[in-house]
C-alpha cells in the first residue's frame, strides 16, 4: 500500500490536535491533511448534526474546527479595577447565639495567607494548604474551639475603599460539612451580582475553618479560616474580578 493511501485511511481516524501535527511534518502530509474530507470527520465527532447538511456552515469544516478549537482555549484576563488593598473583610462566625470570632480583616491579609503552617497539622491539610488555587486564609490567634454538637454559622460582608461601598459574600451560612479527614468545615453561600450582570449566576462562596483534633473526637482545634470562590474562580485576578461583579451598595 502506497505512503498516500496509508495516510488517508488513518487521517480520518485522529483527534483534531493530532490531524493539525500532521500538517507540520512534512509538505506532502499537509497536502493530505488539508482534505476538508478528514476535517469533516473530525466535526462530525463533535457536531453530528452539522454533517446533516450538503455543505459546512463556514467556508470549509477545517474553518470551523480553527474557530471553535481557539475559543476553547483560556483567555488572558486584563488587569483587575480592584485591588485587595482596597478592600476590608467583616467576618463574624457564632456557635448558637455565642459570638465566637469576631474581626475586621485587611484584603492583603487573607490575600497573603499562612505562610508558616502550624506545627501539628496531618499531611493531607498541610498539601491543601501549599496548593495551586487561590485561596483567601488567615490564621486564628488565639485559636478557639468548637464543640460539633453545637450549630455553627458565619457572616462576611466586604468594603472597598476607593468606593466606599460595602456588599454581602455569606450571610449566615451554616457549616453543614465536616470532613474529619481533611481537617476542614466549610459553609457556603451564593454570591449576589449587581443587576449590571444579569447573565451571571450560581457562583458560590466557600467558607472553611481549619482545624487540628482536639484530643475530645466531638470538639475541633480552630487555628485558621479560609475563603474561595473555586466553582468559579482559581487565581488572585479572577478572584478580583469577580468580586468587582458584586451588588455593591
Amino acid at each position: 500500500m502506497a505512503c498516500e493511501e496509508v495516510l488517508k485511511a488513518v487521517f480520518p481516524l485522529l483527534e483534531g490536535m493530532d490531524l493539525a501535527s500532521c500538517m507540520a511534518v512534512c509538505k506532502q502530509w499537509r497536502d493530505i491533511a488539508r482534505d476538508d474530507y478528514f476535517w469533516k470527520c473530525i466535526c462530525a465527532k463533535r457536531w453530528p448534526s452539522i454533517c446533516k447538511q450538503p455543505n459546512p456552515p463556514t467556508v470549509t469544516y477545517y474553518k470551523l474546527y480553527q474557530t471553535f478549537y481557539r475559543r476553547q482555549q483560556r483567555r488572558t484576563l486584563p488587569p483587575p479595577k480592584l485591588s485587595f488593598d482596597d478592600l476590608e473583610f467583616f467576618i463574624d462566625i457564632w456557635a448558637e447565639d455565642r459570638l465566637i470570632f469576631s474581626e475586621v480583616v485587611p484584603g492583603l491579609v487573607l490575600q497573603t495567607g499562612i505562610k508558616v503552617p502550624p506545627p501539628g497539622i496531618c499531611d493531607v491539610l498541610r498539601f491543601h494548604l501549599v496548593g495551586p488555587e487561590f485561596k483567601m486564609r488567615q490564621a486564628v490567634k488565639p485559636r478557639f474551639t468548637i464543640p460539633l454538637s453545637q450549630t455553627v454559622s458565619v457572616s462576611v460582608l466586604v468594603s472597598r475603599k476607593d468606593s466606599n461601598t460595602v456588599a454581602c459574600i455569606i450571610n449566615k451560612s451554616l457549616f453543614e460539612y465536616v470532613d474529619r479527614t481533611a481537617y476542614r468545615a466549610m459553609a457556603f453561600d451564593y454570591l449576589e451580582f449587581s443587576p449590571v450582570h444579569p447573565f451571571i449566576a450560581g457562583a458560590r462562596a466557600w467558607f472553611s475553618l481549619l482545624f487540628n483534633e482536639d484530643g475530645n473526637e466531638g470538639v475541633i482545634d480552630v487555628f485558621g479560616i479560609e475563603m474561595d470562590f473555586c466553582d468559579t474562580a482559581n487565581s488572585k485576578e479572577e478572584v478580583l474580578w469577580l468580586l468587582d461583579m458584586l451588588d455593591w451598595k
